[in-house]
């Protein structure tokens, strides 16, 4: 069914751009025979459709982690492409329609368990589809099908699109990003001030090719334990309409930027986050920057579920979460220093199916969801060259965390880890344009009690993994 869904759309493309390149013939010929002499009509939803925009992307990514000695090595390259297509506007209103494909051709098998942990492979696998990781070739998912509606400087859209959030967000870091279905407005009536909302009933998320409702969608990843240590059963067992997000950003001035936001699961959780961002110029054109950021989340009803050991966020929990970052930056560099404190108040939650947390100190290949009591830091350098179109990353943290058993703060057992990422991004010109290249190398190491516990520690600490990825855009 998904590959029939893949192949409507690119059927879809051809028979748009066959009867727009059909209809041009035609009024050429008409045209030559002296029978018409009128302009085309840019009204008419034809020439929407013909003056509408093509995008392509293939892509290719090599991953590959290393774990400690005896415990097991994965690897995997996957490849992939896929095409967008949007009308012009017709009246207000444009469509868009866009499928991806990806094929494994060359992994280990992720079926097979760590012989020492019973534990299967964590990052590789989501390059393909989770759910079925034999699947190596029909791998394809109809990502964006909407409707969208301008108006002045705001746009109405609705149907399967990709938005960005400080909760659901595209967490691009493997072959395709998440996807939602529902509505969402953009609204920049006001100025210096943008306003987003949306009530979203299904999301489709990262690794995976299925299309889920939002009760469905929390729980596709592991589910970790419950705050009495026992395993987490909300897999297939959350009540839940849809998520109802709200966030207004404002630019006080071309130095001080404000957002706040509020995304609302129904029947499970409530999470409200505000952000400050203050940037002060200096007189040789650098500047140093601020921010500040608090988070606070409670339970909704039972929390998704009557049965506490099937709920997703235990009645009556809630959490708090604040973090700060200080830097400076010119044109080539750019260093931070960044800090983020989860309190004992309980776990910070948002399903990780939905996207990646917004805290200063996030680096890419861990999350600090499912955590209490934690606190982190990060120094961060980047350093530019746009005139080489390279760019180049740096990032060191340390994440203290609380102990593995300590089952109320630490949901997936993830020990205290120190974590080293380099990243290299060039984008290539001449005869190569449109290319674009990744290399992002990551250390992880233990530095907190395992109790000689290699659960606590396969695909969580004490390994390296790269990452190779290749985009073509065109």
């Amino acid at each position: 069914m998904k590959k029939s869904l893949i192949l409507s759309v690119f059927f879809f493309l051809i028979a748009t751009i066959g009867n727009a390149q059909h209809q041009e013939t035609a009024d050429k010929a008409e045209m030559y025979k002296g029978k018409q002499n009128s302009t085309t009509d840019t009204t008419s939803l034809l020439h929407a459709f013909k003056s509408g925009t093509t995008h392509g992307h293939f892509r290719y990514f090599f991953m590959s982690t290393l774990n400690q000695k005896g415990l097991t090595d994965y690897y995997a390259n996957a490849v992939g492409g896929g095409i967008r297509y949007e009308t012009a506007k017709y009246h207000g209103f444009q469509m868009a329609v866009s499928g991806f494909y990806i094929f494994n051709i060359g992994s280990s098998d992720f079926t097979k368990v760590d012989s020492t942990t019973g534990q299967l492979n964590r990052y590789e696998t989501a390059l393909f589809d989770i759910e079925d990781p034999v699947n190596k070739k029909d791998l394809d998912r109809l990502e964006e099908f909407y409707l969208k509606y301008n108006f002045k400087k705001s746009t109405i859209v609705f149907g399967r699109q990709l938005i960005n959030t400080p909760f659901i967000n595209l967490q691009d870091g493997r072959m395709r990003p998440t996807g939602v279905d529902g509505l969402w407005l953009e609204i920049n009536e006001i100025k210096k001030t943008k306003i987003e909302a949306g009530w979203l009933f299904a999301i489709s998320p990262r690794g995976t090719v299925k299309w889920y409702d939002v009760g469905e969608s929390i729980g596709v990843y592991p589910t970790g334990v419950n705050i009495d240590g026992t395993k987490s059963g909300y897999s297939n067992n959350i009540e839940s309409n849809g998520v109802a997000v709200l966030g207004i950003t404002s630019n006080i001035n071309k130095n001080l930027i404000l957002q706040g936001w509020n995304m609302f699961t129904q029947n499970v959780f409530n999470t409200a986050m505000l952000q400050a961002d203050i940037n002060f110029p200096l007189k040789d054109g650098s500047s140093i920057f601020v921010g500040a950021q608090f988070i606070h989340q409670d339970a909704v009803n039972d929390g998704g579920n009557a049965n506490q050991s099937n709920t997703y966020y235990a009645k009556g929990q809630k959490s708090i979460t604040f973090g700060g970052k200080v830097g400076w930056k010119n044109k080539t560099w750019e260093t931070s220093i960044n800090y983020n404190r989860i309190t004992s108040d309980g776990r910070y939650l948002v399903p990780r199916e939905w996207g990646r947390e917004p805290f200063f100190t996030f680096m890419p290949r861990e999350r600090n969801d499912g955590l209490g009591d934690m606190h982190a830091i990060m120094a961060k350098v980047n350093y530019n060259i746009p005139q080489s179109r390279l760019k180049t990353s740096l990032a060191l943290g340390y994440y203290k965390l609380p102990d593995v058993k300590d089952y109320r703060l630490n949901k997936y057992g993830l020990p205290s880890y120190t974590q080293i990422n380099a990243d290299i991004r060039y984008s290539f010109a001449g005869m190569m344009k449109g290319f674009e290249s990744q290399l992002l190398v990551v250390s992880k190491f233990k530095s907190g009690e395992t109790y000689n516990n290699k659960r606590f520690e396969f695909n969580k600490v004490n390994l390296v993994q790269y990452n190779f990825v290749l985009n073509y855009h065109f």
